[in-house]
């Protein structure tokens, strides 16, 4: 998990919390909020449960969102690890600062959002279309979604299979 930042175009902030599958490369979830704090992202995590399941391991880094009271808290009533980079190495948590490389080019820069809705519209659109519709030569030429689905499908023959990472 990280966060990106952006404005709309009254100039308020706004704040996207993006959770990404380290194992099938899918951008689970993109929150667009204009504050998002420890709580806020455990919200969006048992959401999250609901469809998914609960990952064994969060890869974040040190900001006070992420090993704060409320996260700790919250991961450790779950038995979630929660693996926090060390200060100044995105290195460590490559796969997601990637992909908020790729959200910054290829959504946040191109579009002026004039409200809330209109960014949480428009970065729900294209989170969309990144993992549906886009394959990946690391993924054996699946789109993160399909690479998903067939995780999943493989964890029902093989429970010990599955991966239960995001």
């Amino acid at each position: 998990m990280d966060f990106v930042f952006d404005r709309t175009a009254d100039g308020r902030v706004i704040k996207c919390l993006v959770i990404v599958d380290d194992a099938t490369h899918e951008p689970v979830a993109i929150e667009v909020e204009r504050a998002i704090c420890g709580n806020g992202v455990s919200r969006v995590l048992d959401r999250l449960a609901l469809s998914r399941g609960l990952p064994k391991v969060i890869r974040t880094d040190n900001g006070k969102e992420f090993c704060g009271k409320a996260m700790v808290a919250w991961a450790h009533e779950r038995g979630i690890q929660l693996r926090l980079i060390e200060p100044g190495k995105p290195n460590q948590n490559a796969y997601v600062e990637s992909f908020n490389g790729r959200l910054r080019d290829e959504c946040l820069n191109e579009n002026l959002f004039t409200s809330l809705l209109h960014a949480r519209t428009v970065i729900e659109t294209w989170r969309r279309e990144y993992c549906e519709k886009r394959p990946k030569k690391a993924l054996g030429g699946l789109t993160p979604a399909a690479y998903a689905k067939q995780l999943a499908e493989s964890a029902t023959v093989n429970p010990d299979s599955r991966s239960d990472r995001y």
